[in-house]
């Protein structure tokens, strides 16, 4: 309701000035690929992301148990749809350009999803085991700057990239201040509008960008996972804007 379409909203203004961003978890977007198909920039493309989707759908299968962990029923989720909504609201509203996966760098600017699922038969667990474990994907595919969105309140920073941490709840905020970045909480309250937190969080990744600390960095947050995962290369499909 807050933290995700305000970093959808950021992620727009990035992409109007033609910046690179990328966003994920396909396992928990599932049910959202129709409609990331229909703004995929060619056909071939929206039909890449369907089979995406798919593919994480029958990975969660396989391992019987879905995206979906106790923190998100703690964080006041009630089913697997509302947390695929809540995912695809990151992504905003702009054109998704093209597809990624862990390692590879997209070569111009626009939105890309980046599929995070394993290929193959299912042999190595869950996709990934924590929150740094996809960061790391995130970093492998030329994120300089990350996002991260959380109402409970994960400290998590990265040893390689600034982490920027939007909060979604209110209360977590007042709690865990020193923590958080951006509180998207005030949207919830009426002391904020959606646009009005996006701007406030595209504004911060330029200071960033520019030398200011992210609140992880300044206490130290160094936190590193690599998950082993095997991949299959990319269909020219996938890249329909590439020169």
């Amino acid at each position: 309701l807050t933290a995700n379409p305000a970093m959808g909203r950021a992620f727009d203004f990035l992409v109007e000035r033609n910046a690179t961003c990328i966003f994920e978890e396909t396992g928990e977007l599932i049910g959202m690929e129709h409609w990331m198909a229909e703004r995929a920039d060619t056909p071939e493309l929206g039909q890449e992301i369907i089979k995406t989707v798919a593919k994480a759908a029958r990975y969660y299968a396989t391992m019987g148990h879905a995206s979906f962990a106790p923190g998100n029923a703690d964080g006041g989720l009630t089913t697997i749809e509302e947390k695929s909504l809540g995912a695809y609201a990151k992504s905003g509203q702009s054109r998704i350009s093209g597809i990624v996966k862990p390692g590879d760098v997209p070569i111009q600017g626009g939105l890309y999803l980046m599929d995070m699922i394993p290929d193959g038969e299912v042999r190595f667990g869950f996709p990934n085991i924590n929150d740094n474990a996809e960061l790391a994907e995130l970093i492998a595919c030329g994120a300089h700057l990350l996002m991260f969105s959380t109402g409970r309140g994960s400290v998590v920073g990265s040893a390689v990239s600034p982490v920027i941490k939007v909060c979604a709840n209110p209360s977590t905020y007042k709690r865990m201040s020193e923590d958080m970045d951006v509180d998207a909480g005030r949207i919830l309250e009426g002391r904020a509008t959606l646009d009005e937190v996006g701007r406030e969080i595209y504004d911060l990744l330029l200071e960033v960008a520019n030398g200011k600390p992210t609140k992880s960095e300044a206490l130290g947050h160094q936190e590193f996972v690599l998950n082993y995962k095997t991949f299959e290369p990319l269909g020219p499909a996938c890249f329909p804007t590439a020169a």
